[in-house]
């Protein structure tokens, strides 16, 4: 029945999230913790990190992670494919349609169209894990306290050095994990 479950999740996930992987993954939050509670929320946000430091699509990763986490290789396999398949299927059907009318204005205009709603899903992504890092669980929170001021440091020094010098954003990623791991580990912010 779980296999069943991440099939069709998947197949969902695959099916509606147009955009590319950045864009799946409010869809893959809203299958994995908020309707199936096969994650948390941290563990979501983990599942995204890894997806998007290992070679691959995103959403193809998260599909493969969330499986192993639900139901081991087995439930990876289920979930990949779950995932592929509508993709395959579709871009076939478009690929045929697209070089059969590509000269099309209305074609152009869906395209044109699209654009903008890609950006507000990666955006909400972001901004979902944006606040899931400096406010936790809780939601926003103007407390003080209750403000990950690390989390706040570390994403001003990425994005400004992103800004700045516009290195590989892998490098400021396991930069900033270097420096996350060295302040948790050898200060009291760790608990």
């Amino acid at each position: 029945m779980i296999y069943l479950e991440l099939l069709w999740s998947f197949m969902q996930i695959g099916l509606f999230s147009i955009g590319g992987g950045y864009a799946a993954m409010p869809v893959i939050q809203s299958q994995v913790v908020d309707l199936h509670h096969w994650l948390t929320l941290e563990e979501f946000a983990d599942v995204i990190t890894i997806a998007e430091m290992t070679p691959g699509p995103i959403a193809i990763n998260s599909a493969t992670f969330v499986g192993i986490q639900v139901a081991g290789i087995p439930g990876a396999i289920v979930s990949t494919l779950g995932c592929v398949i509508p993709s395959c299927i579709i871009v076939l059907t478009l690929a045929f349609f697209y070089y059969k009318y590509k000269n099309l204005r209305m074609v152009q205009g869906v395209l044109e169209g699209l654009r903008p709603a890609i950006v507000a899903l990666i955006a909400s992504a972001g901004l979902s894990i944006l606040i899931l890092s400096v406010f936790g669980n809780n939601g926003i929170s103007w407390a003080i306290h209750q403000i990950n001021w690390v989390s706040v440091m570390l994403f001003s020094a990425a994005l400004f050095v992103l800004r700045k010098w516009k290195p590989s954003p892998i490098v400021v990623m396991l930069g900033c994990g270097v420096v996350g791991m060295l302040v948790y580990q050898l200060t009291p912010l760790g608990g």
